[in-house]
């Protein structure tokens, strides 16, 4: 199959996230303490990046399910405006390579999509402070779709696009994505997710200049 059009994942794929969420969820999680919803304790970065790649109440619901709803809402609230203000404070960080990979593609013809499970503050602050809108013809945040599962946007959405269509990420909805819309799936195993999450990939890369080299 000719790739013509790549859906891109965005923290954990292009994005070094962990420098902004890890943070504001340390701020969410001394609100639940504060607040007597969970026992005092520290968090290490790579419990912290588990959470990274699903949607907002998905994450509250899976990570504790038995506070009250309100509260959920309240830490997720607490998560985007700290990441908001770390962004705007410069503190976000694309991986090396990403800039490069992404400028390469764009001139080799290909069609680029953003699609990534975050809220669309997220997606405007990324996209002003790395002006993305430079390499991806549509920036999409799930909050734009009402949070639908990445599979079903882009099944709804992929006859716009050139095929043969590809998808890169780095956690299992992303493959899901890909296999149940029959497109290409490339697992980076630098990101967020396990190497359960990426099995079945058709191709897996350590460093995103790999793709380089495959595309």
């Amino acid at each position: 199959m000719a790739v013509r059009t790549i859906f891109f994942d965005y923290d954990g794929t292009l994005h070094n996230g962990l420098k902004i969420y890890a943070p504001a969820f340390r701020e969410a999680y001394a609100y639940l303490v504060e607040n007597y919803y969970a026992e005092p304790r520290e968090w290490t970065d790579k419990e912290i990046s588990y959470w990274l790649g699903f949607a907002p109440m998905e994450m509250w619901n899976r990570f504790m399910p038995g506070i009250p709803e309100e509260t959920k809402v309240t830490c997720s609230g607490i998560i985007s405006s700290t990441m908001k203000a770390l962004t705007e404070e410069g503190k976000a960080e694309l991986y090396e390579g990403s800039v490069e990979v992404l400028a390469y593609l764009r001139r080799k013809g290909y069609h680029l999509i953003f699609i990534s499970n975050c809220k669309s503050y997220y997606k405007e602050a990324h996209n002003r402070m790395f002006e993305l809108d430079s390499y991806f013809e549509e920036l999409i945040a799930t909050e734009d779709y009402g949070f639908l599962p990445k599979n079903e946007i882009i099944r709804s959405i992929k006859g716009r696009f050139e095929g043969g269509h590809a998808i890169v990420g780095d956690r299992l909805q992303d493959m899901e994505a890909g296999r149940d819309n029959g497109m290409l799936t490339i697992g980076c195993s630098y990101g967020y997710g396990s190497a359960a999450e990426l099995e079945g990939a058709d191709i897996i890369i350590g460093d995103i200049l790999e793709l380089k080299n495959i595309l």
